[in-house]
């Protein structure tokens, strides 16, 4: 419990995060035990967390981010946001998509938290590019509106990223699909000057 506040709450966490304390039998009774007096919250078969609590909601759920970080901590695996979510961390969409989806190379996986769902995809190296960087948001972005807002990622994005998710972005636009990659080495060779002074 020590280690859940000290993470302060909204932390989501699996055993794996714990191992460093005790063996895993005794991790998962731990766990369990403060899941059952109410002290941590059980979100999913290995996955707890320790809730923000809102005065007149009550405990809020986690952020999808937390999830699929926790879960992709559990498998050893990364993540990166797609899709619609993708669209939405950079701003070319407001619609907040129920469904969370993320890329991973670990295993795939479905939560579901009430109304909203994190799904983690097993995906392939050359789908995963600079997972886990906001390089990796603009590409997923980019792959989930298209070619016709090529335009529109571009320039958000060259406001948005610093000097050096640009540099993540310009080594890594080779592994992007053909369509994409004159707009990836756009965003990257943008004037960060008028960013980071």
């Amino acid at each position: 419990m020590r280690r859940a506040r000290a993470g302060g709450r909204g932390g989501v966490f699996t055993p794996r995060d714990f191992l460093d304390v005790a063996a895993r039998a005794a991790v998962d009774q731990a766990l369990s035990r403060l899941a059952k007096t109410g002290k941590l919250r059980r979100l999913a078969r290995g996955l707890y967390d320790f809730p923000k609590v809102h005065p007149k909601l009550g405990p809020l759920s986690p952020t999808p981010d937390d999830v699929a970080q926790a879960l992709a901590r559990e498998t050893g695996s990364q993540v990166q946001m797609a899709g619609a979510r993708a669209a939405n961390a950079l701003g070319l969409s407001t619609q907040v998509p129920a469904k969370s989806t993320y890329l991973t190379d670990g295993p795939s996986r479905r939560v579901v938290l009430g109304k909203r769902v994190v799904d983690l995809r097993h995906a392939s190296p050359k789908h995963l590019i600079a997972p886990g960087s906001a390089a990796g948001t603009v590409v997923q972005a980019l792959r989930h509106v298209g070619q016709v807002r090529a335009a529109d990622v571009a320039q958000i994005a060259a406001r948005r990223l610093s000097a050096s998710d640009k540099k993540t972005l310009a080594s890594t636009a080779v592994q992007a699909p053909a369509w994409m990659r004159p707009t990836l080495v756009s965003i990257a060779n943008a004037a960060s000057g008028d960013l980071d002074g």
